[in-house]
C-alpha cells in the first residue's frame, strides 16, 4: 500500500522545482545576450564590448547568416528571434510558480515542460548549426553566440533532466521529429543566404561582390557631394549589409563615394585607421567628425549631410 502511494506521487510529481529555477536564470542571461545583440544592430546601443575583439563579433553578427529578413527596409537580425525564444522560455519556467495557478497546475506545469523542451531542443540544435556556420563559413569567433548556444543547450540538458518526464519513449520520439524538422530547416535557410551562391560573388580574397543596381543622376550627385563634404564609409568586404549600402547608390555612385576598407585581410585595407576612427560595427559613416553605424537610406544621408540637391532616389 505504502509502495503504490509513493508511486502515485511520483506519477503526480511536476518536475523539479530547482530545474526550473535554473532555467529561469539561464533564460534570462540569454535574454540580455541576444537582446544586447539586437539593441546594437539596431543602433540602439552604440558599442558592444566582445570578449575575444569586436572584429569577429561585427563579422559574425553583419554577415547574411545574422539577418532573418527586412520589414520595411528594417533589418530583423537572428538574434531577435533568439530573445522571443528565450523570453518564451522563461515564461515558461515560471507560470508554474505563480500563485494564483492553483486548481490546474500540475496541468499547466506538464504542458509547461513540454513547451521547455520543444523550444530548448530547438534552440540547441539550432545553435550547433550556427556554430558550424561560424567555425566553417564565416571563420570567426563570437562571443555572444557561442554564449546563447552554451545556454540553450544547458536548458534543453536540464528540461530533459528535471521534466519529472513518465514516458520517456514519446519524449525521445517527439524530440527525434524537432530534431529532423529544424536540422533540415536550418540547412535549407543557411544554404539560401550563403554569398557564395548569391548573384554577385566576391570575385577574390578580399575583394567586394559586384554592385548590380545602376545609379540615378541624384544618387551620382548625392555620392559626389558626400566626397566633397569629406563624408567616408568605412566597411568590410565580408558585409552584407556594406553591400546593401552601396547598391542603394549604385554602381558609378559608388565610385564617388570615399570609402575605406576595414577589414584586415581585405584589398587596400586601413585597418589601423579603422581602429583609430573606433569603428566597431559595418557600415558606418563618418559625418562631421561623429561616427554613426547602420546601412542609412539615401534621404537619410541627405538630411544629415545638408544635401539640398534633386532626391529622385
Amino acid at each position: 500500500m505504502g509502495t503504490s502511494r509513493i508511486k502515485s506521487r511520483r506519477r503526480q510529481d511536476p518536475g523539479s522545482k530547482i530545474a526550473r529555477t535554473l532555467i529561469g536564470v539561464l533564460a534570462t542571461i540569454g535574454i540580455i545576450d541576444t537582446g544586447s545583440i539586437t539593441l546594437h544592430r539596431w543602433g540602439w546601443i552604440s558599442t558592444l564590448s566582445c570578449p575575444g575583439g569586436t572584429g569577429g563579433c561585427d563579422k559574425v553578427l553583419n554577415s547574411p547568416w545574422g539577418t532573418v529578413f527586412q520589414i520595411n527596409g528594417s533589418d530583423i537580425p537572428l538574434s531577435f528571434i533568439g530573445f522571443i525564444c528565450y523570453l518564451s522560455v522563461l515564461l515558461l519556467a515560471t507560470i508554474p510558480f505563480l500563485p494564483w495557478i492553483s486548481t490546474s497546475k500540475l496541468e499547466v506545469t506538464r504542458k509547461a515542460w513540454w513547451g521547455l523542451f520543444l523550444i530548448s531542443n530547438s534552440m540547441a540544435i539550432f545553435s550547433f548549426i550556427l556554430m558550424g556556420i561560424m567555425i566553417i563559413k564565416i571563420k570567426a569567433f563570437c562571443f555572444f553566440c557561442i554564449l546563447s548556444a552554451v545556454i540553450s543547450s544547458f536548458i534543453f540538458i536540464l528540461t530533459i533532466i528535471g521534466g519529472g518526464w513518465e514516458d520517456r519513449r514519446e519524449l525521445f520520439f517527439r524530440g527525434l521529429i524537432v530534431t529532423i524538422v529544424i536540422l533540415l530547416g536550418g540547412l535549407i535557410w543557411t544554404s539560401s543566404v550563403d554569398p557564395s551562391k548569391a548573384q554577385s560573388p566576391i570575385l577574390n580574397q578580399g575583394e567586394a561582390p559586384i554592385i548590380n543596381n545602376k545609379s540615378s543622376k541624384s544618387s551620382i550627385q548625392l555620392a559626389q557631394y558626400l566626397n566633397k563634404k569629406n563624408i567616408i564609409l568605412y566597411k568590410a568586404y565580408w558585409c552584407s549589409h556594406c553591400h546593401d549600402q552601396m547598391e542603394m547608390f549604385g554602381n558609378e555612385a559608388s565610385d564617388n563615394l570615399k570609402s575605406v576598407e576595414c577589414a584586415i585581410d581585405g584589398v587596400n585595407s586601413k585597418t589601423d585607421l579603422c581602429k583609430r576612427k573606433g569603428i566597431e560595427a559595418f557600415p558606418s559613416w563618418e559625418i562631421n567628425g561623429e561616427i554613426q553605424s547602420g546601412v542609412k537610406s539615401l534621404d537619410e544621408l541627405a538630411n544629415i549631410s545638408g544635401y539640398n540637391g534633386p532626391r529622385d532616389f
